[in-house]
């Protein structure tokens, strides 16, 4: 978050508590309440992509679990925050562990399941009032300070607010927020740098939860009276759509769009019956025209687009200029000429057509390898197949030695295989050195938490000089603070070795590299793989251009219809008729 607009919006906020009549201060109240569920929507939607119409039922579960120990029991609220949290929080992980399995359609489908759910027994259960709701909730005390009046509920909401938006946009320019990115843009992507994604959506799941549940506890003890009209579907769908008007990628979307709907329903809600002649919820029609308007023009960037970029991207740099580098992943050492990864007998199916049948190769530490073969020879299923993003029936897969009898992409680049992909997958919201860095998500262990605090600058200094040191290898150093999709097709190849570096791999798998490349950028390519080659670093590639690959690589394995047909040096394979066969094919005669 830029410090200067955190400060402004702060003094603004001040001003208005001293200045502004209370009517204005209650309404933002409300925009303070709104904005801490919007912007766990913000980070569980436009960061991590996961669609949610729920939020409403977490910020109802606290706020029902507050009054009942508050106003029930005669407890402190101070107690209901704890308990209200901790009840959220074991929902949101039982709910979470079962919506978040589910992908497409199905999952917003399954939190508007469970959201209308909790919403129901919020009305029909006679012990928290049913619809006609709770009445004499105590307010809350700070010591022998009473905080009841809006206005000094006015100061408690915003310094929670403010507060969460800081550590919220510390997190996302972390190590865990590019995590949460690339997850979003590409899961497979993101499990082949080590990235747990699915532990990453539970968290965010979790983390957005808890903001709810805060906004409850205030809701409660701000109004003194609850009811579970504010905790309906209608409101959790308002939360979302308050995320999209702001922008649902940035942690300023969450307070830009509950700026806007909350201050805008206000005045629809008076404006609109005078029109037409009627009271009711008619400002509904105006909000869903307004969000297929934003969908059709903005889609997910919302108005923040429209501002300059808040998220800060100045560079960390160590202090004395000598900052301990990241640490080399942990590895047996290997001889030159060692076999660095072996395919044994590798075979996959898809309903019953065979991609690949009994292939089996190794590469030596320091060697250039390539598989070649026509289009459907299954070159990159056995790349897939290697790297673990499909499973193989058969076979099995030996890297350095260690045989894996299950092969996960996590496991497989921990070993020290790193991959670029056959079409180009960047995180394109991110710039050219957060992307690298992602490659070496593997080689550090920051916690989220530290993250929010602000505790891991180092860390964070030492992934960035090693993505910085990357990106120059690759000649990509000019351009380090550029957004990655403004690089030419290219110069975004070259970005995907350079994030492979960052893991400090053994073996790099190149999916058809040189593709699309004019003739000067598969020079400095080819130069920059013998370059790697000669610092012991292995490459194992799939590409087309056959001059590419007879003048750079050691050796060539050849496919067809899923077989490996022969294996050699570029001069053996260029003379092999089965070879010559497969590519030119032979006269019916």
């Amino acid at each position: 978050m830029n410090l200067l607009a955190f400060c402004t919006v702060a003094t603004g906020l001040a001003i208005g508590a001293a200045l502004l009549p209370d009517y204005y201060v209650t309404v933002l109240n409300y925009v303070g309440l709104y904005t801490l569920v919007t912007l766990g929507i913000v980070l569980l939607t436009g960061v991590s992509g996961v669609t949610s119409f729920g939020q409403a039922a977490f910020v109802g579960l606290s706020a029902y679990t507050t009054a009942i120990i508050s106003a029930s029991f005669g407890l402190s609220p101070w107690l209901g925050l704890v308990v209200g949290l901790a009840i959220t929080l074991v929902a949101a992980g039982i709910l979470g562990s079962i919506t978040l399995r589910l992908s497409g359609h199905y999952l917003p489908l399954g939190t508007i399941a469970w959201g209308l759910s909790v919403y129901y027994i919020f009305g029909n259960l006679e012990y928290l009032g049913g619809h006609t709701g709770m009445s004499n909730i105590p307010a809350v005390y700070l010591g022998p300070w009473e905080i009841a009046h809006s206005r000094e509920f006015y100061l408690l909401i915003w310094v929670i607010v403010l507060a969460s938006m800081l550590l919220a946009s510390n997190m996302l320019n972390s190590r865990i927020g590019r995590a949460l990115r690339a997850g979003k843009e590409s899961r497979d992507t993101a499990e082949s740098f080590g990235i747990d994604t699915a532990r990453n959506r539970l968290f965010v799941f979790l983390y957005a939860a808890a903001l709810a549940s805060v906004s409850g506890w205030l809701y409660t003890h701000m109004l003194r009276f609850l009811n579970p009209s504010p905790f309906s579907l209608h409101m959790g769908i308002e939360y979302l759509f308050m995320a999209v008007v702001g922008g649902a990628g940035q942690v300023w979307g969450a307070l830009l769009g509950a700026s806007i709907i909350t201050v805008l329903k206000e005045y629809l809600q008076e404006f609109l019956p005078r029109v037409i002649g009627q009271a009711g919820n008619s400002e509904i029609i105006v909000f869903g025209a307004l969000i297929i308007l934003m969908l059709q023009v903005n889609r997910d960037k919302g108005v923040g687009a429209l501002l300059t970029r808040l998220r800060l991207h100045a560079r960390l740099k160590p202090e004395d200029g000598n900052e301990e580098p990241l640490a080399r992943r942990a590895r047996s050492e290997l001889a030159s000429g060692d076999i660095v990864l072996a395919a044994e007998e590798m075979s996959k199916s898809f309903s019953g057509l065979k991609a690949v049948t009994d292939v089996s190769f190794f590469v030596r530490r320091g060697e250039i390898v390539a598989v070649i073969g026509p289009n459907g020879a299954g070159k990159s299923t056995l790349f897939n197949g290697i790297t673990g993003l499909v499973p193989f029936d058969q076979g099995r897969i030996v890297i350095n030695g260690e045989a894996l009898a299950e092969v996960s992409p996590r496991k497989v680049v921990a070993l020290g295989v790193a991959r670029s992909f056959q079409h180009v997958k960047l995180v394109s919201d991110l710039t050219v050195l957060e992307n690298a860095m992602l490659g070496a998500h593997i080689r550090s262990h920051g916690s989220s938490i530290s993250a929010a605090l602000g505790l891991s600058y180092r860390e964070e200094a030492r992934l960035r000089n090693e993505g910085q040191r990357q990106l120059a290898r690759v000649g990509l150093g000019h351009v380090l603070d550029a957004p990655a999709s403004s690089l030419s097709l290219g110069q975004q190849r070259v970005l995907e070795i350079a994030r492979a570096l960052c893991a400090d791999p053994d073996i790099i798998l190149l999916d058809e590299p040189a593709a699309g490349l004019r003739y000067k950028e598969k020079a400095e390519l080819s130069s920059l793989l013998q370059e790697l080659r000669a610092s012991g670093v292995s490459v194992l590639l799939v590409e087309h251009d056959m001059e590419f690959v007879m003048t750079l690589c050691d050796r060539i394995v050849v496919m067809n219809f899923g077989h490996k047909i022969t294996e050699g040096s570029p001069v053996d394979v260029q003379s092999d008729s089965r070879v010559i066969e497969a590519y030119l094919g032979v006269s019916a005669a």
